[in-house]
């Protein structure tokens, strides 16, 4: 028979898993398993923990509040074993969940973790790249990051730094089709436009004064920052684009800055988390580690307009 801490280590994992059969895989047990420990805890408390169907498993509001709880236990025991350990075994062991958007992930997240995962072999990162802002409760994430106000009250937000949009194009472009000195002449010259990768919709150009419009017709059309990017090097369109994919480029000379007087206020970047229960230390190592990294104001260099 299981005792009552693997019974709540079971379903803790159960609740954050979409069957049985990937909470038996989690733990490296049986389905069967599962099972009986659900039913176990079910007949312990009088109350049903989980909605079942043929395909999935979804957690009653009971055996949600149930679940939160169980997590603060089994926090709290791994840190009682952590803190007593000898010195040479302790280290930061556990899964944190992190979202952001496609190009920030790729471009900083990965060297700013690095260091962090070396010296905490036990730490488990999983990142989930997404250009919307992700429910950090319902998606299992720990930290968040996204460009752009996070209003929602369930989440601490935090501005670490501040991204610019830039309207650019390459040299030879510039010189092919003159040099834009309004809204309505760039308007009339090749621009690419991004797409919303989750619901199909174009992003539209963001200029000063609140001003916004969509490509009348794109010369390029892609749901990718960094592809969209590539084709604005090759010289065939003009490209709105955050601060942090034009730099490079424009420190090179290979990418022009234009309309710099049309250019919006600096968006946001902003670290969020869940608000409810208390932070493990393996997400508050993560967390502060991410918010001193993206704060350094070196990443995000200001223009001087």
């Amino acid at each position: 028979m299981l005792n009552r801490m693997e019974l709540i280590r079971i379903f803790s994992v159960a609740a954050q898993s979409t069957t049985f059969r990937d909470a038996a895989t989690r733990l490296g047990t049986s389905p069967q398993t599962v099972t009986r420990a659900i039913k176990e805890l079910e007949r312990t408390f009088g109350e049903l923990l989980f909605h079942r169907s043929t395909r999935q498993v979804h957690v009653t509001a009971f055996g949600a509040e149930l679940a939160v709880q169980a997590r603060e236990t089994l926090e709290r025991v791994d840190q009682l074993f952590i803190a007593n350990s000898k010195p040479e075994e302790k280290g930061l062991v556990g899964r944190v969940g992190i979202t952001a958007p496609h190009a920030i992930g790729k471009l900083y997240l990965i060297e700013f973790l690095k260091p962090l995962m070396r010296e905490n072999p036990g730490l488990s990162i999983d990142l989930s790249l997404d250009d919307q802002l992700t429910d950090a409760v319902a998606s299992k994430i720990d930290i968040g990051i996204r460009i752009g106000a996070v209003r929602d009250r369930r989440y601490i937000a935090r501005t670490v730094a501040r991204v610019e949009l830039k309207i650019v194009a390459t040299p030879s472009l510039i010189d092919d089709v003159q040099y834009p000195d309004t809204v309505e002449a760039l308007k009339r010259l090749p621009l690419s436009m991004l797409m919303d990768r989750n619901n199909g919709r174009p992003w539209p150009w963001v200029l000063a004064e609140g001003q916004a419009f969509l490509p009348a017709s794109p010369a390029f059309t892609c749901d990718d920052p960094e592809t969209e990017r590539e084709l604005v090097l090759t010289g065939l369109a003009f490209g709105q684009m955050p601060g942090y994919l034009a730099e490079p480029y424009l420190s090179e000379g290979r990418l022009v800055e234009v309309m710099q007087h049309e250019a919006p206020p600096p968006s946001e970047l902003i670290m969020y988390r869940p608000q409810t229960g208390p932070v493990a230390p393996r997400v508050r190592l993560v967390y502060d580690h991410l918010v001193k990294s993206f704060s350094d104001p070196g990443l995000f260099p200001q223009s001087k307009h």
